[in-house]
């Protein structure tokens, strides 16, 4: 991988991992129509702590005070009610189902789901099932009202985004509409919720990556890093703006968008000019 590649796939990370447009199926689709070769999942998993670390340093009281909670929680009873601990509770509930699917199905993930017919089709279906959330969720429920069923159906749902082109923040605010919940209060628990799952994740990936255990090409660790970095810079700014625009706007736009690009994939595929298999 060049470094011209890593800066353009970083950029393309940070513009799509909080948008529901799935940044996993955006760094393949770019990658192939470029003409290079696949950057792998492993390259995907490790820029993704770029922006993780976006999420970290943006809700970083917030994440600070859940935290805080939490920890207090283990040894303080009285403290097992505080709504911080809480939510560091069910953020653990929620990411127990991306944990258990991405232990299972890693080779999978690496290899099949990595087919452009397949994130071409996750584009398009899931593009439909953002629309109808949108459309018939009530957007009356807060973050305080959070249940653990709801925390596992969310979990649920961001296991979905193994699969690249279902997308991990689009997966979970679609489960949050579906279950009534406002577009920022859905948006906001999908961030926190990909946090400890995508840092995971990562850290993985690039042990395996250091002992030569990953499916595909070699990890190229100099760009890599580069791609994590500007992924970082650009996912900050893209979580200040998606938060401020999802208080007034909808999702018909991405969805829009997601119908067209998973197309127009399939018919590249179709028509052979970019190969479907890694």
């Amino acid at each position: 991988m060049s470094w011209f590649e890593a800066l353009v796939l970083g950029i393309v990370q940070g513009l799509t991992e909080f948008l529901p447009v799935s940044s996993s199926a955006h760094l393949r689709i770019v990658g192939a129509l470029a003409g290079w070769s696949d950057p792998g999942a492993a390259f995907t998993a490790i820029i993704q702590i770029g922006t993780e670390l976006a999420v970290l340093v943006y809700f970083a009281r917030d994440i600070a005070r859940i935290v805080t909670a939490w920890v207090a929680s283990l040894v303080q009873r009285d403290r097992r009610g505080d709504p911080d601990a809480r939510m560091g509770w069910l953020i653990i509930v929620g990411s127990v189902p991306i944990v258990v699917l991405g232990l299972l199905l890693q080779s999978t993930i690496e290899t099949t789901f990595r087919d452009l017919r397949i994130v071409a089709t996750a584009l398009i279906v899931f593009s439909v099932v953002l629309l109808v959330a949108d459309r018939v969720g009530r957007k009356q429920r807060t973050l305080e009202e959070l249940t653990v069923g709801h925390g596992v159906a969310f979990g649920l749902a961001q296991a979905l985004a193994l699969v690249p082109g279902v997308s991990r923040s689009g997966g979970t605010i679609t489960a949050g509409l579906l279950l009534g919940y406002t577009r920022e209060a859905a948006a906001r628990y999908s961030f926190l919720l990909a946090v400890p799952a995508v840092l995971g994740s990562g850290a993985y990936q690039a042990y395996d990556a250091l002992h030569g255990d990953t499916a595909g090409a070699p990890v190229a660790w100099g760009p890599t890093a580069l791609a994590t970095v500007v992924s970082f810079g650009v996912g900050l700014a893209v979580i200040a703006w998606l938060l401020r625009y999802l208080q007034r706007g909808s999702f018909v736009p991405f969805v829009v968008y997601r119908v067209v690009l998973g197309v127009l994939v399939l018919g590249l595929v179709g028509g052979g000019v970019l190969a479907a298999a890694v």
